[in-house]
This record gives structure tokens, C-alpha cells and sequence, in this order.
């Protein structure tokens, strides 16, 4: 596969993680809060993935998007703006996938989703 495919495939499966989450909102109560958040997460985690791919960049198979956020800034050092942003969508990575680990609302889902938004257009303005 061609760098070009690849790339747009990074993007691609981010933006589909994001529909999913957008769509999973629209569910009435009970609406699946930590499900919305980790598609959030993912999403974001696929966009700055994919714009370490398009620099080059070789990255881990992590999910913390705090050190992928990090590698991110050795390339351009303007990624620091979206840490806030960054810092609340890595604690869904794996949490809302166990019982009991964090208590999760719609505002929260709400917010994911908006920060998820941020980073792709953040992202999307750098590659």
C-alpha cells in the first residue's frame, strides 16, 4: 500500500470512530457514556497517529495520547495547544472498557466528543 493510502486510512478510521461516537449520542438514556468516550479517544489517538505517519515519525503502539501528543511536539511545537484536550480524552482509553472504573456522564460524552472535534480539526490544519 502506498504512503498516500495509508495515510487517508489513518484518517478514515478516525473519522469513523468519531461518527460512531457522534451517533451513539443520539441514543436515548440509557445512552452508553463510556462507550461515546472511548470512540472519542480512539479518534484521537488515529489523528495524531496519522500526522506522525505523514512526518515520518515512527511511533509506538500506545494509547496515551499524552507521549503520542509528545511526539507530536518534536515536529511542531504548536501540538502543545491541544494537551488539555488530550489530557482528558487518554484517561478513556481503557477504563470505560472495565466495570467500575470511572463514572462517566453525558456532559462528559458531550465534551469527548467536542475534544475529539478540536483535535481533528487541530490536526487537520497540519497535514
Amino acid at each position: 500500500m502506498d504512503k498516500a493510502t495509508e495515510l487517508a486510512q489513518w484518517f478514515f478510521i478516525a473519522g469513523e470512530d468519531l461518527k460512531s461516537a457522534e451517533y451513539l449520542a443520539t441514543m436515548h438514556y440509557p445512552r452508553p457514556e463510556g462507550i461515546i468516550c472511548f470512540h472519542c479517544q480512539q479518534s484521537a489517538e488515529k489523528n495524531l497517529k496519522g500526522f506522525l505517519f505523514q512526518k515520518d515519525v515512527e511511533f509506538e503502539k500506545i494509547h496515551d495520547l499524552k507521549i503520542i501528543l509528545k511526539q507530536c511536539e518534536t515536529v511542531d511545537i504548536s501540538f502543545a495547544s491541544i494537551l488539555p484536550q488530550c489530557s482528558v480524552l487518554n484517561r478513556y482509553s481503557v477504563h470505560p472498557r472495565y466495570p467500575d472504573e470511572l463514572e462517566i456522564t453525558a456532559e462528559d460524552s458531550n465534551k469527548a466528543i467536542q475534544y475529539a472535534i478540536d483535535i481533528r480539526d487541530f490536526v487537520n490544519t497540519k497535514c
